[in-house]
């Protein structure tokens, strides 16, 4: 019976230690925001712009609507449209709205070469937003267009994380991912280590103590 116990309050700290391993690991596979990001990736010989996210409009002006648009990137002058052909609603925020006015010397315009979904954009230059034309703040958004037979040097772009914002919300922002986004070091990892030590360790003295019973 004294063996039993003395097992059981070793085992505790083991316990806690593996469930505190499992919650850590599930929080890191959360997504850390929902705002609206825009990936560029190389498929193949094509250019494959992706969109999804929520945008939060406060802080923001409607200056009206567009007339129907093609999407379409001018890296030169930060511009990016991502989407199926439509109308969109044009948002501006004055000195609020701030972020790159380029993300690449890529010079003229390039329409792409078909598209679906949402038509979202960002236009740098002019530090305005594009949405689709009536769009409700906060709901999802989700899209994509391709560039065929195109590649990061012929469009003009720079690998790389764009980030345009008009406050401090969580989906107050534009995020352009030209390429692959380097992994976020969080200290997690070294928590996880830290953790399966002291696991570990306690198995360890769980044995020490039955073998001296």
């Amino acid at each position: 019976m004294k063996t039993t116990n003395l097992s059981l309050q070793i085992l505790k700290p083991v316990v806690a230690a593996t469930v505190a391993i499992v919650i850590i690991n599930g929080l890191s596979l959360q997504p850390a925001r929902a705002n609206y990001i825009v990936t560029l990736e190389q498929v193949g010989s094509n250019v494959v712009a992706t969109g999804t996210g929520a945008i939060d409009l406060t802080g923001l002006t409607l200056n009206g609507t567009t007339p129907t648009e093609d999407p379409f990137m001018n890296p030169h002058i930060g511009e990016i449209l991502t989407g199926a052909s439509g109308f969109t609603d044009s948002y501006a925020g004055g000195p609020a709205f701030t972020g790159p006015g380029n993300f690449g010397s890529g010079l003229p315009t390039v329409t792409a070469s078909s598209g679906s979904g949402d038509l979202v954009g960002i236009f740098g230059i002019s530090f305005s937003l594009g949405v689709p034309e009536d769009y409700v703040s906060g709901n999802a958004l989700s899209d994509t267009s391709t560039y065929n037979n195109a590649t990061f040097s012929t469009l003009g772009v720079t690998p790389g994380t764009y980030e345009w914002t008009w406050g401090t919300g969580a989906n107050q922002n534009f995020t352009l991912q030209i390429g692959p986004a380097a992994a976020p070091d969080s200290g997690s990892t070294f928590a996880l280590f830290f953790l399966a030590l002291s696991g570990l360790f306690g198995l360890n003295r769980l044995r020490q103590v039955q073998l001296a019973q």
